[in-house]
């Protein structure tokens, strides 16, 4: 049996789960056949935790995964969606797409930030109906930062706490890329769990300096996504597809991914699963969220964690001062 994310919560994680960011047609529009194509792989491959939010495609990635889901047996899998971003009318917006956010989806919402006790629960309601499905079991609040931190930190938590006492979610969370925002969501100790976005990889570990800390002392759980750093580390050889943050990748940086990727090589392991699985050393990381359009990608994802990969690999990165 897996950890559970925190001590406030009974609700554990498996190593590897999907993030559904794709199938609400981020980079690229997918057919609903493809996406369920998509999502049969990654069930096919033995992925049980499944990830969404309703930013994702303006709530197409919800539709899509509910409807998925909802084939299966309720008590197989575990969901997580998140609140913070409410979707309202957006008169006028069907002739644009949502491309300033990369979804290839019609504006014909919008989305509007409310972190209140109203909103979060309004929110879950408007998920819950998206997707078909009479409950999620972990809600995170999305990207506090990007409104008023402090404020909507603290009715967001005080929000998430309520559902929780009242049964409708089993654990609480923030998902974010700021550091920041990811140390004072762990420093509460009220959180079950953070996503920690970009910030925990291979490549490089921010969070290691407040939000792991801060973590160990309250005891809540991490789980990693964008463990790629937006794709630099999907490929043996980093060249190949130097996108980093959603750009160009700065030389340094494409340099220091160029020698995790020769030392890999050198142990004959795969770049992409050392990237897959070094967060899982990390020891408040119970899981690891990766997203794909592609139902190969998936299967290949699930063959990467579960590729042996020996000590000596870690502790040559730990000696070039690539790793801690």
């Amino acid at each position: 049996m897996a950890d559970p994310l925190s001590p406030r919560t009974d609700l554990s994680l498996p190593p590897l789960g999907y993030g559904a960011a794709n199938v609400g047609n981020l980079h690229r529009a997918l057919t609903d056949e493809e996406a369920h194509a998509v999502l049969e792989a990654a069930w096919d491959a033995g992925i049980r935790s499944f990830d969404t939010a309703p930013h994702y495609g303006l709530g197409l990635s919800e539709r899509r995964l509910g409807a998925f889901l909802a084939t299966k047996p309720r008590d197989e899998f575990v969901l997580s969606t998140k609140v913070g971003r409410l979707l309202v009318a957006n008169p006028g917006g069907e002739g644009s797409l949502d491309l300033d956010n990369g979804f290839h989806v019609p504006q014909t919402v919008r989305r509007e930030w409310d972190f209140s006790e109203a909103g979060i629960r309004r929110s879950l309601d408007e998920s819950l109906e998206r997707m078909g499905l009479d409950r999620v079991d972990l809600l995170y609040l999305h990207d506090p930062e990007l409104a008023d931190l402090e404020r909507d930190l603290d009715s967001g938590i005080r929000a998430l706490a309520a559902l929780k006492s009242e049964g409708r979610i089993r654990a609480t969370g923030l998902g974010s890329m700021s550091a920041d925002a990811l140390a004072l969501g762990a420093e509460s100790g009220a959180l079950d769990a953070l996503m920690v976005a970009g910030r925990l990889t291979l490549l490089e570990q921010p969070a290691l300096a407040d939000v792991v800390p801060a973590c160990e002392r309250t005891g809540t759980g991490i789980v990693t996504a964008s463990v790629f750093n937006s794709g630099l580390l999907a490929h043996d050889d980093p060249s190949a597809n130097p996108r980093y943050e959603y750009g160009d990748a700065p030389p340094e940086i494409l340099e220091r991914a160029t020698r995790i990727a020769d030392i890999c090589r050198a142990h004959g392991v795969s770049l992409p699963a050392a990237a897959l699985q070094y967060t899982l050393r990390i020891e408040p990381v119970r899981s690891v969220v990766a997203g794909s359009s592609r139902p190969q990608q998936i299967r290949q994802n699930a063959e990467w964690m579960r590729a042996p990969i020996p000590d000596a690999l870690w502790d040559d990165l730990a000696r070039d001062d690539l790793i801690p």
